[in-house]
């Protein structure tokens, strides 16, 4: 009776297999995340040991996010038909294995190439991730669901930048990279230890050269379109400040140790606990309002960041931390929610188009964030960030007027 209740409503909150699937999820986010972003806290070491600016150091990230944006789209579509547990296992194996190979690189060049086929083989994940959760659980529970899987996301985040930059301390940055892929395996094997048989509708088989009229369906949608703009702002936001961070409080007049600089990484904590409350807000008060609030917030902890205080950069970036995550999952949960409303509408399709958006953001947004901060410091790429939230901030103003499907 529950196996057929689920399979026509979802899993609600409080059953074991919602249990279950939240775990596996957050384990699935943190092998992800733990990848992708570990060698944040490495550019200023992979700066001075090969020899690059700040921002070319940043491609060693960009190349990650850019092949994962660009490949996000089409194989989130086709491989959903192949089978979602089998898809996202297999992505984490050969990511993680890809991470054990990156610390033996020989020069600058080899490392991007090796970090851009991470991102390759991670494209369809993030997309299935989400897309999981939506087919998963009861939608009255989805905003909550969505918020959990954020959270594991900030946790890989965090412990993959935490654990790179405490072993490179002693060891190297490849021994701490060599680190993040141990830790990737072993989320992985728990991941698909803990996922629970799927209940939710299976896809249909699916061929590229279908993919153009729904992709059409979603690109027409406003409501989509604004969110999509709102990922990239956001994700383009938060990835600059976090890319640079570390060059900032190494240098003067702040001068702080590598080790200390790595603890700041620890704000994403709030993160952790922003992404659940605020899915919960949304679905309790308006999805709108919490969207609006958060990108507030986030705009105002990029201000605070300006003087060189180290307790005003601090409360700063943990500010902007609390808003991007609260902002990412209201986002990315409505995107799910619409998407099924509109007519000839696939969750999965919009849920990929929306990360298309934000790794494209963490990607070119990240960037060019770099290009600013070379220029001008750190004005310049709070200037740019105040570009980047207030553009994100009209778009969700703009939601106001959209119509639902």
């Amino acid at each position: 009776m529950t196996t057929t209740l689920a399979a026509t409503t979802g899993h609600e909150r409080g059953t074991p297999e919602y249990r279950r699937l939240g775990a596996a999820l957050w384990f699935g986010g943190i092998a992800t995340f733990v990848l992708v972003y570990s060698v944040q806290g490495l550019l200023p070491t992979l700066a001075t040991e090969f020899g690059v600016s700040s921002s070319t150091s940043s491609l060693v990230l960009s190349a990650t996010t850019g092949t994962l944006a660009l490949a996000i789209v089409p194989l989130a579509s086709v491989a959903e038909s192949w089978g979602r547990a089998r898809v996202m296992t297999w992505a984490l194996a050969v990511s993680a294995v890809l991470a054990l190979l990156a610390p033996l690189a020989p020069t600058f060049g080899v490392l991007i190439g090796i970090r851009a086929l991470q991102g390759l083989a991670l494209a369809a994940l993030p997309a299935l991730l989400m897309t999981h959760v939506t087919r998963e659980v009861a939608p009255r529970w989805l905003g909550g669901a969505v918020g959990l899987l954020i959270a594991g996301n900030t946790i890989g985040g965090l412990s993959g930048r935490l654990v790179a930059g405490f072993v490179a301390e002693f060891g190297g940055w490849r021994a701490g990279m060599a680190a993040v892929g141990v830790v990737s395996l072993a989320a992985t094997v728990a991941f698909r230890a803990l996922l629970p048989p799927s209940v939710g509708v299976q896809a249909a088989p699916v061929r590229l050269r279908d993919l153009g009229a729904p992709l059409r369906v979603h690109l027409r949608d406003p409501g989509l379109r604004s969110l999509f703009g709102i990922s990239f702002a956001l994700m383009g936001t938060f990835v600059t400040v976090y890319n640079f961070l570390s060059f900032r409080l190494l240098a003067a007049p702040f001068l702080l140790p590598g080790a200390l600089v790595g603890l700041v990484f620890l704000g994403y904590l709030a993160g952790t606990v922003t992404s659940t409350t605020a899915g919960r807000l949304g679905d309790r008060f308006g999805r709108r309002k919490v969207l609006w609030g958060t990108v507030l917030v986030a705009l105002a902890g990029a201000w605070i960041t300006v003087p060189d205080v180290l307790p005003l950069v601090l409360v700063g970036v943990l500010l902007l931390t609390i808003g991007f995550f609260g902002a990412h999952s209201v986002a990315s949960s409505w995107v799910g929610r619409r998407s099924v409303l509109l007519p000839g509408g696939d969750p999965s399709q919009a849920s990929s188009l929306y990360l298309l958006a934000y790794y494209g953001g963490s990607s070119v947004g990240g960037l060019l964030g770099g290009v600013a901060f070379d220029l001008a410091g750190w004005i310049g790429l709070v200037g740019y960030v105040t570009v980047l939230l207030g553009t994100a901030l009209v778009l969700a103003v703009h939601l106001r007027h959209v119509p639902t499907p």
